[in-house]
């Protein structure tokens, strides 16, 4: 695969939220608006790119025995560096994520990269896995977000477009489940057509 062809499989064929369905608790839990959703994303991002280079570069003196722990230290790293900067630079977005941040470190969408991926590749093309799969996954949650807001609270991006109460459903659990379910058929179709 080329570079492009490495990035764009993480937004489309690979797409963690629409495609593999992986990572469904952030995707479910933070998507309450598109800010949210979209630094969720942007922070998943920032430690699958650093995590996926870093394991790409050690993979081969890591003894098997410990690999799977090993990347968790890897990653569990890179997370504490993204918290401790969101909280630094980002402490109203970093307050709303919660404790969904600490949780990247657990997301399967990241060790599964670094096992199916980063263990097997050269550092550009890990780095470049985790920017496709990363794109991927913040597109899908600004996009379920944005749905989230623009039906419960008539805003997108905290900016109103609708005057009034929104739908209620939609800021709940179930309006999560709702949007992801519709959105992932769509995302499904529009594919099904391209490939065709």
């Amino acid at each position: 695969m080329n570079k492009l062809q490495i990035v764009l499989s993480g937004i489309v064929r690979n797409n963690p939220t629409f495609v593999l369905m992986l990572g469904m608790c952030p995707t479910l839990g933070t998507t309450t608006s598109a800010i949210n959703g979209a630094g969720m994303g942007a922070a998943t991002m920032a430690v699958l790119i650093l995590s996926n280079a870093v394991i790409s570069l050690v993979k081969n003196i890591i003894p098997s025995k410990v690999r799977i722990p090993a990347y968790i230290v890897i990653i569990a790293a890179f997370v504490t560096v993204v918290e401790l900067c969101m909280r630094a630079y980002l402490p109203d977005l970093y307050r709303t994520l919660g404790v969904f941040i600490p949780l990247i470190v657990v997301n399967c969408i990241i060790l599964g990269r670094a096992e199916g991926f980063a263990a097997k590749n050269g550092v550009l093309a890990s780095a470049l896995d985790g920017v496709g799969i990363g794109l991927g996954f913040t597109l899908s949650l600004t996009v379920i977000g944005a749905v989230r807001e623009a039906f419960g609270s008539g805003s997108v991006f905290g900016q109103i477009f609708i005057s009034g109460d929104g739908m209620l459903i939609f800021v709940l659990a179930p309006g999560a489940f709702l949007v992801l379910g519709y959105l992932m058929v769509l995302f499904n179709k529009l594919t099904a057509k391209m490939k065709s």
